[in-house]
């Protein structure tokens, strides 16, 4: 299996990933405030498509060794292309994308660039769930669990967080899916607890527009949570 690219502790304090950047400004913000990771979506139908605000050689240039590219059944020849050059450190993959597909792409981008799959939580059986997850697990560096939806994320929806404390997560996973400062402490009753937390719709003024100061807030809920109980990993 592959190692991930950072090292997930036994006990640790949730890493935070911002998704669906837009300004160069709220992203240098970002930085200052020790964000762990900068998503930018590659989806054209998405209203956060980040190439029609910023450039290949402007996420390039950006600071930071935890950029995400998010894609959507994308080609493979393209998702590896757009990673090499916006220099991203991860790609998540958020669509349909099968073990096939991830191994091929594995072979197709540079060894240290990691690879996060999501797996969209709607009406599928606990058994289904667990077939997907194992089906991809010697591929991928992370997991990431999200609301199912037609359009593929930021619908600021919560799925039921329920359902992962009966199955295997035998990696790393960012909790993603409606994540606010109303059900923020719901995360506690997760058995095993995520390595990050992914956050988007909830926290914008309006689509590609970060709300700082709410993520501000997020940030110290997460830092005040004592390390080894409310977020240490069980199991």
């Amino acid at each position: 299996m592959i190692k991930s690219q950072q090292p997930f502790a036994g006990s640790h304090q949730p890493k935070l990933k911002v998704c669906g950047l837009t300004k160069i400004e709220q992203i240098q913000e970002l930085i200052l405030l020790d964000n762990d990771f900068l998503g930018f979506i590659f989806y054209e139908k998405s209203p956060r498509y980040v190439l029609n605000h910023l450039t290949l050689q402007e996420i390039s240039m950006i600071g930071h060794q935890g950029k995400v590219g998010v894609f959507v059944n994308e080609t493979l020849e393209k998702i590896a292309e757009t990673a090499e050059q916006g220099n991203l450190n991860f790609i998540q993959l958020h669509g349909d994308e099968d073990e096939y597909f991830i191994a091929e792409l594995r072979k197709a981008i540079h060894p240290k660039t990691g690879i996060i799959k999501a797996i969209r939580v709607g009406d599928q059986s606990r058994d289904e769930l667990q077939e997907t997850i194992d089906s991809i697990l010697p591929k991928v560096n992370y997991l990431l669990f999200d609301t199912d939806s037609k359009a593929f994320g930021g619908t600021g929806k919560t799925f039921d967080w329920n359902l992962l404390n009966k199955i295997e997560i035998p990696l790393p996973y960012f909790l993603s899916g409606g994540i606010s400062d109303e059900n923020f402490d719901n995360i506690k009753t997760l058995h095993q607890q995520p390595f990050a937390l992914d956050i988007n719709s909830k926290f914008e003024i309006e689509p590609g527009i970060k709300d700082l100061e709410k993520i501000k807030k997020l940030k110290k809920e997460i830092e005040k949570s004592p390390k080894g109980t409310a977020y240490n990993r069980i199991g």
